[in-house]
């Protein structure tokens, strides 16, 4: 056993799990008050759903010996087999360490998508739809693309950390199930602007540190891979900051808050299936073209009528397949070229494919059988009295008294409008708007 590349991967593991209570910051802070804990559970309850799978018969499935170069057998299922002493066939590390790394992938994917359904979809139905989403499209396409037989994998596509996998797989299947579920009532009339930026950059800011694990760490030793990766992350994350800033700067006429963190994601994004196969001047270049892109993708929503709550179409699918093609031209160690951008477009919009057509079949059965949309009553009135049985703040004890202070407190912003993440809001000069903002 390697000590020191065990230690790395648990550790790395570690950073990743804390990514899914950072995501949760991220889309809690976005959402509107009155669902900002259901926002916070669609991410945890994933802890807990894909934990369980995991264990049963997604590492299996995932990583088990192949079958048709298409998904594993059931040779794990259960952990089976595998003790402290099991290690794996190269690099000498546990593989309830490897098993454990991966764990966090499977968890962290179906919460990704949790950020375009939000403000209107079943609790329960929501649990349903992950562990289903998990078994039928995560964990066939992470063999796909991981797994030595898995077609992707040895067809020589580069995906170092999930570019495919994670962040095209969720957002296309996000798009899916937005489409089976339908738009916000009040989409593109109602205020839906943010109820805590503080909590979207603390999100952010815990997404950036977990990735490191999460980019670094898939390269399952303390190497100097590893050390590339880490580096090319955090270069590719900050060009693709300053790509969204300028561009919302020019586009709306403001460097804003939530475009810095949404900047931070997407660069992250496309960083992830590239950075060990490319240089630091690839790694900037890649984040730029992120930021900018991904600025002006999220804005698309509005434009084609499908209400991507929260950008994850935007942001993840758009910045996933940047970094899954660019690398193809970008690579180095004589990689880059015509024919490995065509690997790699088969990877993009292979994954793709199947993601959406499979997501919106399992969107469309749980809409169809228990429901998945909220109803009218429970959306106008907020998903956590409706689901949780609880508010994220209690404004009675927030100075004043009585039921005008309480109805002060609550109320939306009149003046606001939906517009892309990352947008200016209009100045006003109405004092009751300052106040609720307050």
């Amino acid at each position: 056993m390697n000590g020191a590349d065990t230690a790395f991967v648990l550790v790395s593991a570690f950073l990743v799990m804390l990514m899914t209570p950072g995501l949760a910051f991220f889309y809690g802070g976005m959402v509107r008050v009155k669902s900002a804990l259901n926002m916070l559970m669609m991410s945890f309850v994933s802890l807990g759903v894909l934990s369980i799978l995991w264990v049963l018969y997604g590492y299996s499935l995932a990583f088990g010996p192949d079958t048709g170069g298409v998904v594993g057998n059931f040779d794990f299922a259960g952990l089976k087999g595998i003790s402290d002493g099991t290690l794996t066939e190269k690099g000498g590390i546990p593989v309830f360490a490897f098993a454990l790394f991966q764990m966090m992938f499977a968890i962290l994917t179906p919460a990704l998508m949790s950020g375009a359904l939000a403000d209107r979809v079943k609790f329960g139905a929501w649990a349903v739809f992950i562990a289903l989403w998990a078994t039928l499209v995560y964990f066939p396409i992470a063999h796909w693309v991981w797994a030595e037989g898995g077609w992707l994998y040895e067809l020589g596509v580069i995906d170092f950390a999930g570019g495919t996998a994670v962040h095209i797989n969720a957002g296309i299947g996000a798009l899916a199930a937005v489409l089976v579920v339908g738009k916000r009532a009040g989409f593109k009339k109602d205020p839906m602007r943010p109820h805590s930026l503080p909590l979207v950059v603390l999100g952010a800011a815990l997404l950036w540190f977990g990735w490191f694990g999460f980019n670094a760490g898939s390269e399952l030793a303390a190497d100097g891979t590893a050390a590339l990766m880490a580096m090319n992350t955090q270069l590719a994350t900050g060009a693709a900051v300053l790509g969204w800033l300028v561009y919302e700067r020019i586009r709306h006429g403001a460097f804003t808050t939530l475009g810095a963190a949404s900047g931070a994601i997407a660069g992250l994004v496309a960083i992830t299936p590239s950075g060990a196969n490319v240089n630091a001047m690839g790694a900037l270049a890649i984040g730029l073209v992120a930021g900018v892109v991904c600025s002006w993708a999220v804005g698309v929503k509005f434009k084609l009528g499908f209400d991507d709550s929260l950008d994850v179409v935007g942001v993840h699918l758009v910045g996933g397949i940047i970094g899954t093609l660019m690398v193809g031209f970008l690579a180095t160690g004589g990689d880059a070229g015509l024919a490995q951008f065509g690997k790699q477009a088969t990877g993009a919009f292979s994954v793709l494919a199947y993601s959406f057509i499979v997501s919106w079949i399992i969107a469309k059965l749980i809409h169809v059988t228990i429901g998945m949309r909220a109803s009218e009553e429970d959306e106008a009135s907020g998903l956590d009295r409706a689901y949780h049985a609880e508010t994220a703040y209690d404004f009675s004890q927030v100075g004043g008294s009585g039921p005008a202070h309480h109805h002060t407190a609550a109320a939306p912003d009149p003046a606001a409008s939906a517009r892309p993440a990352g947008t200016a809001a209009a100045p006003s000069g109405n004092t009751s708007e300052k106040k609720v903002d307050a």
